[in-house]
C-alpha cells in the first residue's frame, strides 16, 4: 500500500498514474485526538491533519464525487475522488462538517443502523474503548449539510462468518431501518470489517443496494464490480510503517 499524505501527497509519479486511471476512494474512521487505550490509533485521524488533507486535495485538484455517479468510465480525467466514513461517529460530525465545508467536499458516512446514538460495541467486546455514535438528530445535521449515509450492517457483525439468515437480515434490516427512519433511499453499502464473500455479495445486490466498498487497496476503473469497490486509507508512508509495527506488536506481545 502506498503512503498517500507525505510530502509527496497526490503528485509522486505512482499515485498519478493510479489515480489517472480510475477514481480513488478514501476511507476514514474518526476524527479526534486517538482515545487512551485504544487497539487502534490509526483509525483516528487528528481534526488538523484532516483539514490538512483536504487543502492539500483541493490544491491538487481532486473534487467530490458520489459513489452514485458512473465515476469510472474513461479513467479520472477530472480529478474526482470520494470520501467515506465507516461507523457513524459523533466526532466525524463534531470535527468534520467544517473542514468538508471550508474545502468545498462532501462524504458518506456509513452507518451502524441498529446502534445509532449507543456505542462502538463490535469494538467494546474486544477490548476496546467506547465511542458514542451519532444519534438520529445528528444524522439530519449531516445529511442538512450535504452529505450522504449508507448501511454498514445493523449490528456491524462479520458477515463472512455468519449463517446465511443471519447475514441477510444484517444486511436487509439496516437498510429498511434506515430508509424508514431518514425517508430516503439507502444506496450504498459497506463491508464491516471489509470482510465478504460471493454469498454476502448477492445478499447485498438482491437488498436493492447499488453499490459496496471494501477494504481492498486500489482505485474505482471501468471494470471494476459495483459490489466490489477499492478504497484507500489516507495515511502517510511513515503513519502506514507505524500501522504495521503496531499490528505485529499486538500480535506478538499482545501490546
Amino acid at each position: 500500500m502506498l503512503g498517500w499524505f507525505s510530502s509527496r501527497v497526490f503528485t509522486g509519479a505512482a499515485q498519478r498514474r493510479l489515480c489517472a486511471g480510475g477514481v480513488p476512494i478514501l476511507t476514514y474512521h474518526k476524527i479526534g485526538e486517538p482515545a487512551a487505550g485504544t487497539r487502534d490509533p490509526f483509525l483516528y485521524v487528528r481534526p488538523g491533519r484532516f483539514d490538512e488533507h483536504l487543502a492539500t486535495l483541493k490544491r491538487c485538484g481532486y473534487r467530490s464525487a458520489s459513489l452514485a455517479a458512473n465515476l469510472a468510465a474513461g479513467g479520472n480525467p477530472e480529478h474526482k475522488l470520494v470520501i467515506t466514513f465507516d461507523d457513524g461517529c459523533r466526532n466525524v460530525l463534531e470535527h468534520g462538517l467544517q473542514p468538508l465545508s471550508r474545502h468545498q467536499f462532501h462524504a458518506i458516512q456509513f452507518l451502524v443502523a441498529g446502534l445509532l446514538g449507543g456505542n462502538n460495541e463490535w469494538d467494546i467486546a474486544k477490548g476496546d474503548v467506547p465511542e458514542a455514535l451519532m444519534d438520529a438528530a445528528q444524522i439530519r445535521d449531516w445529511l442538512a449539510a450535504g452529505h450522504e449515509i449508507g448501511s454498514h450492517s445493523a449490528t456491524h457483525r462479520n458477515l463472512r462468518h455468519l449463517p446465511r439468515a443471519e447475514a441477510r437480515e444484517e444486511i436487509f434490516a439496516s437498510k429498511k431501518s434506515l430508509e424508514d427512519r431518514f425517508g430516503l433511499e439507502i444506496r450504498h453499502f459497506c463491508y464491516p470489517y471489509g470482510s465478504w464473500n460471493g454469498t454476502v455479495r448477492d445478499l447485498v445486490r438482491e437488498a436493492g443496494y447499488h453499490t459496496a466498498c471494501t477494504m481492498r487497496f486500489g482505485v474505482m476503473v471501468a471494470a471494476t464490480p459495483a459490489f466490489e469497490l477499492p478504497r484507500i486509507l489516507p495515511l502517510s508512508t511513515s503513519e502506514l510503517l507505524a500501522k504495521i509495527r503496531h499490528r505485529l506488536a499486538r500480535k506478538m506481545f499482545g501490546a
